[in-house]
């Protein structure tokens, strides 16, 4: 199926940001047939063309190509007034435009929101920051890390003697993306040229459920338990004999009950109930933890299927890689000759198309001064 026959053909995006939760944003957009165009400045470009791991075939960086995948390149400097102007024509017929710059940037750029719904009235301006466009911390810049201390998240990650954690990956960025283009496509459907205001740490805190409901209630703070949840026993990751893991969630009842049967505690008036559970947690993680040491994990793995357990393998990349399920559902792709997720949700009627992987510095940046959005690939 062609770009035009996608869900969003037809639609055009204009991406200013930069690094992550911004581009990821646009990325989405762009997977389901928006028309992007990212502007970088001139100087270098984005700096998540320089980021971390680099194909070593051509030297870029592999977080820029999937990022930036399916998006048209121009550089323009937004400071300079004809530079300005390119990106004042490209307003006149967009439909997004995504940034984020500290708040206050983009005004002294002359391209604040009173000056482009002038020009587009139904322009939807999607600005991502750290802390949102007012507020006390407003003006502090915002990364990630900082969202992931301050949102509750990494106050409760960690084992209980131990310093507090924050995830290996760069989760509030890609959390935040995936927040910035639902709330996009909301504004969009509206059909009301407006402001989208998401932050990095209004959008994990949305991820702490109903633990500030909890406190405010109760005055009661889940505390850090390694791989554990203060309500759902067993839950953790458990090591086998062969020194694979194996990770388990019994957040049913009747799953509960099939693994207390498993376990040997189905008789047991201890474990009858999830509070009981809980109330005897020692019982209940030894013998899990007890279980699977004198199995391996395609035992416990066997087990728990035969027993319609729920279980799951811990895998890294290299099994992800070879996973069935994950070459069955498309999981993993190669656009161009680089390999990397795929779409993230499959449309049975009109699905997303992945067509190039970013492109160059400037690499569009002729065509589109010249003929605007007019396509070029």
């Amino acid at each position: 199926m062609s770009r035009s026959m996608t869900p969003l053909a037809g639609l055009r995006v204009l991406d200013i940001s930069s690094v992550l939760a911004g581009p990821n944003c646009a990325r989405y957009l762009g997977d389901f047939g928006a028309d992007v165009i990212k502007v970088e400045r001139p100087d270098g470009g984005d700096s998540l063309r320089s980021i971390a791991w680099k194909d070593p075939r051509d030297g870029v960086a592999l977080w820029w190509k999937l990022a930036n995948r399916n998006k048209r390149c121009i550089a323009l400097d937004l400071k300079d007034d004809a530079d300005r102007a390119v990106l004042l024509r490209l307003v006149d017929e967009a439909d997004v435009l995504v940034e984020n710059f500290r708040p206050g940037t983009l005004e002294r750029l002359g391209l604040g929101p009173d000056v482009l719904l002038a020009r587009r009235p139904k322009l939807v301006i999607t600005r991502i920051t750290g802390f949102g466009q007012d507020g006390p911390y407003s003006g502090r810049p915002g990364f990630a890390t900082i969202a992931e201390a301050m949102s509750g998240l990494s106050a409760i990650s960690g084992l209980p003697d131990g310093q507090p954690l924050l995830p290996a990956i760069a989760l509030t960025d890609e959390v935040t993306a995936l927040v910035a283009a639902f709330a996009t496509m909301i504004a969009l459907h509206s059909g009301v040229g407006q402001e989208v205001d998401v932050s990095l740490l209004e959008s994990v805190f949305q991820l702490m459920g109903p633990l500030i409901s909890l406190f405010m209630t109760t005055g009661e703070m889940q505390g850090r338990m390694g791989a554990g949840l203060p309500y759902s026993v067993p839950r953790g990751t458990y090591r086998c004999s062969d020194g694979k893991w194996v990770g388990l969630s019994a957040s049913s009842n009747s799953v509960a009950a099939r693994v207390m049967k498993l376990l040997g505690l189905d008789d047991d008036e201890r474990v009858r109930t999830f509070d009981d559970r809980v109330a005897n947690r020692e019982l209940v993680e030894g013998a899990m933890w007890s279980f699977c040491a004198a199995r391996t994990q395609a035992q416990v793995l066997a087990d728990f299927e035969q027993a319609e357990a729920a279980v799951g393998p811990v895998l890294d990349m290299s099994e992800i890689a070879a996973d069935p399920h994950y070459a069955a559902r498309d999981a993993i792709v190669q656009v161009g000759d680089t390999w990397m997720q795929g779409l993230i949700a499959k449309l049975s009627a009109t699905p997303g198309r992945l067509d190039w992987v970013g492109r160059p510095l400037d690499a569009d940046g002729d065509h589109i001064r010249a003929h605007g959005w007019g396509p070029s690939r």
